[in-house]
């Protein structure tokens, strides 16, 4: 069993990106014993990776910290039952709380004020990128991988790789990985300037031979049943975006109705499996004209443009100016 236990809360600043915002008391001695890799590349690393996230049963507290906000403290479970299907838990531990669980290919969400709902889906939507965790191959065309070498993370050995866009049209990740089980023990993300943006640092990690106690306890038969979001689907659309960074691509495109507004508008969906980027496509319905508008939430952005007939509103994890490109590329398509 691996076990990591104990918080210090020391001082920080987000300038140096390579510092850790929290450190850990050290963990005891480790009993579990994972399959071993002579192939020290970045690519056998994230499959490692990747192998453990979907096969082991364990149990990891994490916090997110992004500067000028509150921490998030998260208990993350994963197992295998019995049957061989996947069982997944995350729990927002601060406030009111929110609890995401996933039976197989069911995810069912508990959220205050918000009746209960469930959706099909392979992967729980948290803090962590999951296609990084089911299919880092994706991240290959996009990203270049530099292995930095090895330190010490929550008390254990790791591996630290660097994930840096090849067009440098998005942010960059440190990434440690637990040397024994592959298993992510620190995830940084940092701008073109190198500057912190966020962090997901382990503070607790658990691996067992069994299933934790708590899926044991799961009604699958109670949880809500499955909902469809009922979106249009748009089988073609006038419009065309020209301009898509290296190694992201188009994963959905469908019709949406706005909630404040009511206003139908086009949705896509762009992807390069560590980023997902929203592009809100709106063709204005009268002559007002809409304010050009740059924001900022920690580490999204939020881009608007106004472009000949259209509204067009990009959100995602990447720089002002490649969601400027992006937006500014959207044309009549021929």
């Amino acid at each position: 069993m691996v076990l990591l236990s104990g918080l210090v809360f020391p001082s920080y600043t987000f300038a140096q990106e390579e510092q850790t915002l929290i450190e850990p008391a050290q963990s005891s001695d480790v009993q579990y014993v994972a399959e071993q890799y002579t192939d020290d590349s970045a690519e056998a690393w994230l499959h490692k990776m990747s192998r453990a996230v979907q096969s082991l049963n364990y149990s990891i507290s994490f916090v997110l910290l992004k500067p000028g906000v509150d921490s998030q403290p998260y208990l993350w479970r994963h197992g295998i039952n019995a049957d061989g299907i996947e069982m997944e838990q995350l729990n927002l531990l601060n406030g009111p709380g929110k609890e995401i669980v996933r039976i197989g290919n069911k995810v069912s969400y508990f959220e205050p004020n918000v009746p209960p709902y469930s959706l099909i889906s392979s992967a729980i939507n948290g803090p962590f990128p999951s296609e990084f965790f089911q299919h880092p191959e994706k991240l290959f065309t996009g990203y270049d991988f530099v292995m930095v070498g090895r330190s010490r993370v929550s008390g254990r050995a790791a591996q630290q790789i660097r994930i840096i866009s090849k067009d440098q049209t998005r942010y960059g990740l440190n990434v440690w990985l637990d040397q024994e089980t592959g298993l992510l023990l620190k995830l940084n993300m940092f701008n073109l300037k190198n500057q912190l943006l966020e962090q997901i640092q382990v503070t607790g990690l658990e691996v067992t031979e069994e299933l934790a106690p708590f899926f044991a306890k799961i009604e699958t038969s109670m949880l809500p049943a499955a909902v469809s979001l009922g979106q249009n689907q748009l089988t073609r659309s006038p419009w065309k975006i020209g301009y898509i960074p290296v190694g992201m691509e188009l994963v959905k495109r469908e019709l949406r109705r706005l909630s404040i507004t009511g206003q139908v508008v086009e949705y896509v969906l762009l992807s390069d499996g560590l980023v997902d980027v929203s592009v809100y496509i709106e063709e204005r319905s009268n002559d007002t004209l809409m304010d050009n508008v740059v924001g900022k939430s920690q580490s999204d952005t939020f881009f608007t443009l106004q472009k000949g007939p259209l509204n067009i509103t990009i959100i995602g994890k990447l720089p002002a100016s490649t969601a400027s490109s992006i937006a500014a590329s959207i044309v009549r398509g021929e």
